[in-house]
């Protein structure tokens, strides 16, 4: 029984993670113009931030990545992907996203990376994530 259990739980946080295209490894959807020209330029690392800028989690994590973003002196990207607006609505989809805050990171080569899990992710794991990459 508990090995079903188990095998159920994992099979089931496969299909979340993998939801939409966003298994690691594989191509990250260019669904958005945000996407087509941050991530489509090839030269940085980019973090896929899937928000609500009216929601308070959200606020916080978008302080922790400009935060990031100031530390690092720019050495990576940030795709904005708003619940406001309506162009950005496919790449909700594209990436399985269902909860906010929400980051992706995306490599250079423009494959996902990291699908980190919907919450707030601390400055030390968002670091930790980029630094994988180096």
């Amino acid at each position: 029984m508990k090995k079903a259990f188990a095998l159920a739980s994992l099979i089931a946080l496969t299909v979340v993670i993998t939801a939409g295209g966003a298994g690691a490894g594989t191509p990250a959807p260019l669904s958005t113009p945000e996407l087509r020209k941050v991530i489509g330029s090839g030269k940085k690392h980019t973090l896929v931030f899937f928000q609500n800028p009216m929601g308070g989690p959200c606020k916080a994590q978008k302080e922790i990545v400009q935060r990031l973003l100031k530390d690092r002196k720019n050495g990576f990207n940030v795709a904005n992907i708003s619940t406001m607006k309506a162009e950005d609505q496919q790449a909700f989809y594209d990436y399985g996203v269902r909860n906010l805050p929400t980051i992706v990171l995306v490599d250079k080569k423009g494959a996902i990376a990291n699908y980190f899990p919907p919450g707030i992710q601390s400055y030390e794991t968002l670091a930790a994530g980029l630094d994988a990459l180096k």
